[in-house]
């Protein structure tokens, strides 16, 4: 069984930094890509940020300059550190992890609440 769990959310204030945590252990062969995405209310889900084992990255337009992801290979974790936070980051943040011969595994979601 494979599990991919998130941890780091909570509230800030606008201007300030958060880093999200996500896991993802089990019986894992070696994990693809792994990556954030967020939902907030009354909005479709959207991409955050992505990174393949390769190293490669991908970043949503919104968040550009602003979140780093980076990722730990050998403990199949990935890090999303979030700086300069705006009222509009306000979201469920999404750890997803596509995982070899295994498809892709969603984590239960982490809030992540920016006030004024």
């Amino acid at each position: 069984q494979v599990q991919v769990v998130e941890s780091g959310g909570g509230l800030v204030q606008t201007g300030g930094s958060l880093r999200l945590s996500c896991a993802a252990s089990g019986s894992i062969f070696s994990v693809n890509v792994m990556g954030w995405y967020r939902q907030a209310p009354g909005k479709q889900r959207e991409l955050v940020a992505v990174i393949t084992s390769d190293g490669i990255i991908n970043y949503g337009d919104s968040v550009k300059g602003r979140f780093t992801i980076s990722i730990d290979k050998s403990k199949n974790t990935v890090y999303l550190q979030m700086n300069s936070l705006k009222l509009e980051d306000t979201a469920v943040y999404y750890c997803a992890a596509d995982i070899q011969r295994l498809g892709v595994r969603w984590g239960q979601g982490t809030q992540v609440t920016v006030s004024s």
